[in-house]
């Protein structure tokens, strides 16, 4: 069983391996449903591949995770940890324990107690791995378009990287939030990506302020409004309508006169709680009925209706309104003052509304353009993790040098420090410093150049004094010190690519049998045992 979990775990590291580095490959995946992916995202990857064995899908998971975590480095985690694993497959024939073979150097009493203790030795245990982490100045805009070009250089993307650079910092600074000295960066519910398929990359923009896909209810109302007074809604402006059990009985026609009558007072008594505060603009996530449109168009009020939750979060957020879930309890205070311009646009065929030139918007829209569905799907995916190495770093403003630079530098230590011991202990020391050099191995294949010699050559770069940010240029293949290069991985990513991969690794090698937990099926058709 452990040898089956660990050819599944190097099956799905050897699918993204190619996957790695600026010189990467692209996969084309085809969905259930017949569309078409093209990405070198590992997560994405691993997403849409289908896999039985448990093992298999424990390696997609810890992809899934680290995206979640820092968004980046998905990748890199699952070639660390299908490494890590295949190390471990000499000592499990040679019949010594898993506890014995690879968790001794994570366990060790010598050194430290607790698995935790290894995660961060690499960065704060200047005795085994001096490896400082570099601390970065997060106001310096070149310094962070340099970090996110870093990220970038190995996408897609990187052809417009200078773009994708100022896009992915401006949005992540917009909805940056700082409140009683804690830092806030919620990307996925205030930095929304449009996609509208047209025009050219270049084409592609931060708006200070918010895009959705919807026109005005109605066809003479104002499409262009400045500096509008905003009121945002979550309930409908129609008449409540009973539940099914509901019935109502008519027996005179001035009945059914007086139920009319009561629905038109409803509805001009909530229009007149709107109209009192004079907005300009509404936005509701319900509906709207018609009779409400006829008071709102005479009071010369734009109506929006069913916009998603989220877009009216994002709305409230850009232009400083509050959402209110009753008409008769808006105040003065829930209208939204801070936008500059609100405009209908016409896009292709479809119309878009534009809430922008917020004075201080905590939230923003990145409006995407491009050829094809495909490419803008892959532009997204690579701009989501430069947005999330962004904020890993404004969040954690320590730096690391890339280029397989850190795990050379750490690999060397691992060696240096497995000849303290003797016996079975100073194996697992070995291994795992031969699975760390599988990241520069992995850049130095994947752009064509020698890899033993190469590999050979760094690690006698890495013998000599101050030479920890020296590693592989993943466009050339040759050594290059990282520094110079302005390669730089945040030591968020990095610590949670460590973590990640080394706890997946032994929790894959502690497991020994495998147990179906369905039942079979009698011929009759009822479960059996």
């Amino acid at each position: 069983v452990q040898t089956e979990n660990i050819k599944a775990a190097k099956n799905i590291a050897d699918v993204i391996r190619t996957c790695l580095g600026p010189r990467a490959m692209m996969k084309m995946l085809l969905d259930p449903m017949g569309g078409i992916v093209m990405t070198n995202d590992g997560n994405a990857i691993l997403r849409e591949i289908q896999v039985q064995n448990p093992a298999a899908k424990s390696m997609i998971e810890i992809s899934r995770a680290q995206d979640e975590e820092v968004g980046d480095g998905t990748t890199s985690v699952v070639i660390l940890g299908g490494e890590m694993l295949s190390v471990a497959e000499q000592f499990l024939k040679q019949q010594i324990h898993p506890t014995v073979s690879m968790i001794v150097v994570f366990y060790s009493k010598h050194y430290f107690t607790h698995l935790c203790d290894f995660y961060f030795l690499f960065f704060h245990d200047t005795d085994l791995c001096n490896i400082n982490s570099v601390p970065v100045d997060v106001n310096s805009r070149e310094m962070m378009i340099k970090i996110i070009n870093s990220t970038i250089n190995t996408k897609a993307l990187s052809r417009w990287s200078s773009l994708a650079c100022n896009i992915a910092l401006d949005a992540v600074r917009t909805v940056e939030l700082n409140e009683n000295g804690r830092k806030e960066i919620d990307i996925k519910k205030y930095a929304k990506v449009e996609k509208i398929p047209g025009g050219i990359i270049e084409d592609s923009c931060v708006l200070k302020g918010v895009m959705v896909n919807k026109d005005v209810t109605h066809g003479r109302m104002r499409r262009l409004i400045k500096n509008p007074r905003i009121v945002l809604l979550d309930c409908s402006l129609e008449y409540k309508k009973g539940e099914s059990q509901t019935e109502i009985e008519i027996t005179q026609g001035e009945d059914f006169a007086r139920i009319l009558q009561m629905e038109e007072e409803y509805i001009q008594q909530i229009c007149e709680d709107i109209i009192r505060l004079k907005p300009d603009l509404l936005f509701t996530e319900k509906g709207i009925s018609d009779l409400a449109l006829h008071y709102l168009m005479r009071a010369n009020i734009s109506a929006i209706r069913r916009v998603r939750k989220s877009d009216n979060n994002r709305i409230a957020r850009a232009c400083g309104a509050r959402i209110a879930s009753r008409t008769d309890e808006l105040r003065e205070e829930y209208v939204g003052t801070g936008a500059g311009l609100f405009e209908v646009k016409k896009i292709g065929d479809e119309y878009f509304t534009f809430i922008t030139e917020c004075k201080d918007p905590k939230a923003c829209t990145i409006l995407l353009r491009g050829a094809s569905k495909e490419i803008l799907a892959e532009v997204e995916r690579n701009l989501q993790d430069a947005m999330q190495v962004c904020r890993n770093v404004l969040l954690d403003p320590h730096l690391l040098p890339g280029g397989g630079a850190v795990e050379m530098a750490v690999s060397r230590r691992l060696t240096e420090r497995s000849r303290a011991f003797t016996g079975v202990e100073k194996w697992p020391y070995h291994a795992v410093a031969q699975a760390l050099e599988v990241i520069p191995r992995t850049l130095i294949q994947n752009c064509g150049a020698s890899t033993i010699r190469v590999i050979t050559s760094l690690r006698a770069k890495h013998t000599q004094e101050g030479t920890t940010t020296w590693g592989v240029n993943g466009e050339t293949g040759n050594l290059t010190d990282m520094e110079e290069l302005g390669i730089w991985e945040p030591l968020a990513v990095k610590a949670q690519t460590y973590k990640t991969a080394v706890e997946t690794a032994i929790l894959l090698l502690r497991i020994d049998e495998i147990v179906s937990g369905q039942k079979k099926k009698k011929k009759d058709g009822r479960p059996g045992g």
